[in-house]
């Protein structure tokens, strides 16, 4: 049978023999790249490459360089892993191993607590396994076959997994003595992995439900070359050094307190003073640019939710009601609803349009606990928002105006680098498709028209209305959740928002909502990760520490303190019984940016000798001069290492 064969750009038509693989096909055709191909699509389905051709339907080849190549790579490789445990491990079930982004898992219900050695052992005989090229095959069997297979052997979680399939059959691979449930495909043998790594293992509730048994989760990667691995391994490895839950706690700047709750932040004094200085410089920003503040409760009446639509599509990460008198009050999730009842206070006219509304207002959404990350995932958090009404002829300028001011904000705190998407609308959601067509088609018009790059993320807006996401990306690549602006024709609609126009009928004003930085919370995480504590001199909550090298020296020290702090440089004296070199050592691991070694030839002239952070001896100046050299860099916000 004669079949086109596709890979990447190149097609080549290939006669098939009777029982001949794809497999048999591609060793023939691809000798030098049999290994990376790991899986064919025929019909839009993928399939194995042991897989017999049926039809004359073109078959595109599935290479490691693809998503779906990778994926299937690491998914095989969980597989593989899953051998080894049970060789190492007979009593260990098994749950699930999905491949993940970066890598894959999978859950464990084993006596044994898994420690770093223990992967290191089945890292070992996973290594044992590959040497042995086990083939990959898959079995079709009967559902009722498949779950009296697994019965016998114990594995309940298979067993579940069965007994909610809608299907009357279900395919089963087996490398070696190893058989596991899976849907496929998988590379052709285990040899076809060569660079992999077991990362971690932690808790994990089986399906993710905190009533049900807490499983161990092992974490791994796998990449087609020695090359990608290493690169990923490394750059996991400085990921973990600016940890923001690890330098958090090393920095003194937050914690989050188990007697008070999960989810719940609390913000330590040099913590507040970072979040202070990005409170400050936010709100002058707004007011450049026509801003308003207000203020808003952090609960309301259960209808107002219902009116917004929150309580029906968004009710899963709200609290439960709380009765108050005859009403039932909620927790806020959002502080748009609350604005919408600012502006319907009075009668607007178009000649106030628009009208620009900011509000770092806390919300509170529930999150399950397994979840809850640090400061980027959490339960509370004070949310960078504010919310635009404007008529139909200001929405563009508007949607470019927060666009511009989006960038000045991130830039100014180092994210020079940012992806955008145009999030279009989500299955659950509420309004007209025309009113959603236009509002997306005045996010699209408002990027190409200030040349942006963007990408369309389909399915990805909220339930109300499309959005603008932008991304930030961090110091080692990273994306992080960052600002949004949303165009909304739908809130206005159910809370009967309008103005009085030209012609002294009542018109529907546009909602934007949006956020230059996101919430205090999360980004303050991302920018201690994007700096790995080591703050930029405006934000660093001491600034200057300074340091006499003698108890001679002290009074000199506090009066040059005293001066610093006088001109608003946030600066503090060490005057502990400790050798210089041991308090320089510890300002440093601090993160202070500049230290001021005070001496005996430093006091009698009416300066300091100055160290900066990661560049050292910076040499002897006055004291003038340095006060003046450190204003100008809080000044110009100078983002230096």
């Amino acid at each position: 049978m004669d079949i086109r064969i596709v890979l990447d750009d190149a097609s080549f038509q290939y006669s098939f023999n009777d029982g001949e693989s794809i497999l048999m096909a591609v060793q023939k055709l691809f000798p030098q790249q049999k290994r990376s191909i790991v899986a064919a699509r025929i019909g839009g389905l993928l399939m194995d490459m042991t897989t017999i051709p049926s039809t004359a339907d073109d078959i595109q080849l599935v290479s490691t360089a693809s998503s779906d190549g990778l994926q299937i790579l690491r998914h095989s490789t969980s597989h593989i892993m899953a051998e080894a445990i049970k060789e190492l491990y007979p009593d260990a079930k098994l749950a699930i191993g999905p491949s993940i982004d970066n890598g894959f898992y999978y859950d464990i219900d084993m006596s044994k607590t898994l420690s770093p050695d223990d992967l290191d052992a089945i890292e070992q005989k996973m290594h044992e396994i590959i040497e042995h090229s086990e083939h990959f095959t898959r079995q079709d069997k009967p559902i009722a076959e498949a779950i009296e297979f697994f019965k016998e052997r114990g594995d309940q979680y298979k067993v579940e997994i069965l007994s909610e399939i809608p299907a009357t059959t279900v395919s089963l691979y087996t490398q070696g003595s190893f058989t596991d449930l899976c849907r496929g495909p998988h590379i052709p043998s285990t040899s076809y992995l060569k660079h992999f790594k077991l990362l971690s293992v932690a808790g994990a509730y089986w399906r993710g439900d905190e009533k049900n048994k807490m499983l161990q989760r092992i974490y791994g990667t796998a990449f087609p070359s020695k090359e990608e691995l290493v690169g990923f391994v490394t750059a996991r490895e400085e990921a973990a050094k600016r940890d923001h839950r690890k330098l958090g706690q090393q920095l003194d700047l937050f914690s989050i307190q188990e007697q008070a709750g999960a989810g719940l932040i609390f913000w330590h004094p040099k913590g507040a003073i970072v979040r202070k200085e990005i409170e400050d410089f936010w709100r002058a920003e707004h007011i450049k640019r026509g801003y308003e503040f207000v203020y808003t409760p952090h609960i309301a009446n259960l209808e107002l939710w219902k009116t917004s639509g929150h309580w029906g599509f968004y009710q899963q990460n709200m609290y439960s009601p709380i009765q108050v008198d005859e009403d039932q009050y909620m927790l806020k999730p959002m502080n748009c609803p609350f604005h919408i009842l600012i502006y319907k206070s009075q009668v607007r006219s178009y000649r106030d349009l628009p009208l620009r509304w900011a509000e770092l207002g806390t919300v509170y959404r529930y999150e399950k606990s397994g979840v809850l990350h640090g400061l980027l995932r959490v339960r509370g958090f004070t949310q960078d928002d504010a919310h635009l009404f404007v008529r139909p002829d200001q929405l563009n300028d508007e949607v470019k105006g927060v666009l511009d001011f989006t960038r000045h904000m991130i830039e100014t705190f180092g994210f020079t680098k940012y992806n955008i998407y145009l999030s279009t609308r989500p299955e659950h959601s509420v309004g007209t498709d025309e009113g959603w067509q236009m509002a997306t088609e005045a996010l699209r018009v408002a990027l190409e028209e200030m040349r942006l790059d963007y990408k369309v993320d389909p399915g990805e807006g909220v339930f109300y209305g499309p959005k603008i996401d932008v991304k930030l990306v961090d110091a080692i690549g990273r994306e992080w959740q960052g600002p949004t602006v949303q165009v909304d024709f739908n809130l206005p609609e159910r809370f009967d928002v309008t103005y009085i126009g030209e012609d002294g009928k009542e018109h529907r004003p546009i909602m934007l909502h949006r956020v230059v930085l996101g919430s205090m919370e999360r980004f303050f995480g991302t920018l201690i990760e994007q700096y790995a504590g080591a703050f930029p001199l405006w934000l660093a909550p001491v600034q200057v520490e300074v340091v006499p090298i003698t108890d001679v020296q002290e009074e000199y020290a506090k009066a040059i303190t005293a001066r610093l702090v006088e001109r608003g440089i946030r600066a503090k004296i060490d005057i502990r019984r400790e050798k210089m070199q041991a308090k320089i050592r510890d300002a440093e691991m601090q993160k202070v940016p500049y230290i001021a070694v005070i001496g005996a030839k430093e006091a009698a002239v009416d300066s300091v000798a100055v160290r900066m952070r990661h560049e050292g001896d910076q040499g002897v100046v006055t004291v003038d001069q340095f006060i003046e050299r450190v204003l100008e860099e809080i000044k110009s916000k100078v983002i230096f290492p």
